[in-house]
């Protein structure tokens, strides 16, 4: 009993310091919403403009390419932004692992963590290719 109280302090501090990736957590999710609500309106344009056809079909193809390449890029960011999130909360996990078992994963956590804000870079620099996308094609309509 003497011993889990003096973890105590251990584990409030784990907590500390998980804080903030909990918060870059909420951040990565507040940006998966933003992505996901842009591939479903990419995806019913599609859908819409697909459902054309004769010279109505013919004159939206064009658009209908640039619809399917802004959605191969949202998936890509969506992918990756989702893959920092599950980075995030192992290196979590591995923080409370390490605590509770007395086992140093500081290494290991500084990866993962590494890793998530690649995957999170790699996911942004997707939305930026998927927004230029989405306003070429309003600069090509002037």
């Amino acid at each position: 009993m003497m011993d889990t109280i003096a973890n105590i302090p251990t584990v409030a501090h784990v907590i500390q310091q998980a804080v903030a990736p909990v918060f870059l957590l909420t951040g990565v999710a507040g940006i998966l919403g933003v992505l996901t609500n842009r591939l479903g309106r990419t995806v019913d344009r599609f859908r819409l403009l697909s459902k054309l056809s004769g010279a109505d079909a013919d004159a939206h193809y064009p658009e209908m390419q640039t619809l399917a390449r802004r959605a191969h890029w949202t998936h890509w960011a969506i992918s990756m932004c989702t893959t920092c999130a599950l980075l995030i909360c192992v290196s979590i996990v591995a923080m409370f692992v390490g605590v509770e078992f007395t086992i140093d994963l500081s290494d290991t956590v500084s990866l993962l963590f590494i890793a998530a804000m690649l995957a999170l870079i790699g996911g942004l620099l997707c939305f930026l290719r998927e927004i230029a996308l989405a306003t070429g094609v309003i600069a090509l309509r002037k």
